[in-house]
């Protein structure tokens, strides 16, 4: 008995995008709500998957991505992986779950793909961006993402300041089974102790001077959903230990109260500061630390993935200013290619809101970058320096020589305290130096000239 047509109806039954293929690659059968999703407007039947989802003439993994036939050909079971898919709203991050159909000789010939859109890659209403990039760094901090979402384990966000960790969170927190409820954001470097306390696990009326109502904390609000903590090393170390007895019991209470209360909540922490340190210095609970980072995730900063900034760019562009349709010169491209971005995204956002004030055309024009840029290195001041002449930019390290000439005096003795000490913590080679700071090795050394650092 041929059991395709079985399958084909049972797929045809489910709610997410689901197709059948053959071991080479050949949809055999795919439901309505794949066929909406990926390929409306053409017959995908008969067609080979990697045709379809990435317009590859070769299988995934001759092309630069992970295959899950290939992996579970290997494994003989269910394979789970991450895939920037095309579809009719442009490229989109696709979660894939591939399952093998053995036969009754334990053959592998057919094999069922479940696909699920990653949430928040695309902007919500009011958001300035969302998560955007396919650098490798990108893709594997976006597979975590995928993997912990459906979870209820706690995460751990760490990564530098502008780096994306509330949309991350959010991603995170869409991708569970607690997306219905409310994502809370509690932003712990801006509560001082006297108030934190309240504001996570509220208080009742008369528990101190102004407490002219009971309230209710944070915890309690995001009963059933998320709780994501924005700065976690920044919580009073007197509030540490309430904080931990929540994440072990979901049990708290209120200021002023005797009386244990309960909410479920699930747990993401976000931090820009070195907890090991703080956990050495004392100012960090161990324990707590433990709890929160069930499962870490780094967020890479903005110099590890420099391919990701035309993408980024263009995406700011559009979200801040989409009835002027601004594009940039490959020459001012070059110029952000080449700037070092300690800030990240947000300073990336600030230096194209910058620029496209200078920029009366639809196209930012190097000029246009250089005094944005300028001005960003002169730091909180944000002084702009003279404007200087318009010279063809014909490379990446010319654009970075042009950038680090515009730099003030400040700038250049912090990018040489910089080297200084990235040329004692990295004592070898300069091809492998200059790896370790993303810049080409011709340009580690015109800056260690220019710096009279040449040994």
């Amino acid at each position: 008995m041929n059991p395709l047509p079985e399958l084909a109806a049972f797929l045809e039954s489910l709610p997410e995008p689901h197709i059948l293929f053959d071991r080479e690659y050949r949809i055999l059968a795919a439901n309505s709500a794949y066929r909406l999703a990926f390929s409306p407007q053409q017959e995908v039947v008969g067609r080979r998957c990697f045709e379809v989802s990435h317009h590859f003439d070769r299988p995934c993994d001759q092309a630069g991505e992970s295959c899950p036939l290939a992996q579970s050909l290997r494994s003989h079971a269910r394979e789970r992986v991450l895939h920037l898919h095309h579809t009719p709203k442009g490229e989109e991050y696709v979660n894939i779950e591939l399952t093998p159909l053995p036969d009754g000789q334990g053959q592998l010939n057919y094999f069922v793909e479940k696909m699920a859109a990653l949430p928040s890659v695309h902007p919500r209403a009011g958001e300035e961006i969302a998560l955007v990039g396919r650098s490798p760094a990108f893709q594997r901090m976006l597979a975590r993402v995928a993997r912990v979402a459906p979870s209820q384990a706690n995460v751990l966000l760490l990564g530098e300041s502008g780096t994306g960790k509330e949309l991350v969170a959010r991603a995170i927190h869409e991708g569970s089974p607690r997306a219905a409820r409310a994502l809370v954001v509690v932003d712990c470097s801006s509560l001082p102790e006297a108030l934190f306390e309240s504001e996570v696990f509220g208080h009742e009326k008369g528990a101190f001077t102004g407490a002219t109502h009971a309230k209710i904390g944070l915890a309690e609000v995001a009963n059933g959903g998320t709780l994501f903590l924005d700065e976690v090393g920044d919580i009073p170390l007197s509030m540490q230990v309430k904080l931990l007895r929540l994440l072990e019991s979901g049990t708290f209470r209120r200021v002023g109260s005797t009386e244990l209360r309960r909410t479920d909540v699930r747990v993401i922490a976000a931090t820009h500061r070195d907890l090991d340190a703080l956990m050495q210095q004392n100012r960090f609970r161990e324990d707590l630390y433990y709890r929160l980072s069930t499962f870490p995730i780094h967020l890479p900063p903005l110099r590890e993935r420099r391919e990701d900034i035309p993408l980024l760019a263009a995406a700011l562009l559009q979200r801040m200013l989409p009835q002027r349709r601004l594009s940039l010169h490959p020459e001012a491209l070059a110029l952000l290619l080449a700037h070092p971005f300690a800030g990240n995204v947000r300073e990336l956002r600030n230096i194209l809101e910058h620029a496209a004030l200078w920029c009366d055309g639809d196209e930012i024009l190097p000029e246009h970058a250089q005094e944005a840029l300028s001005a960003s290195c002169a730091g909180a001041a944000n002084r702009a320096l003279p404007m200087p002449p318009r010279t063809p930019v014909t490379s990446k390290t010319d654009a970075e020589a042009a950038c680090t000439e515009a730099l003030p005096r400040a700038r250049r003795e912090q990018e040489r305290d910089m080297l200084q000490r990235a040329l004692q913590e990295y004592p070898g080679s300069r091809a492998m130096l200059a790896a370790r700071l993303g810049i080409s090795e011709r340009t580690l050394y015109r800056k260690l000239k220019a710096h009279g650092l040449l040994g």
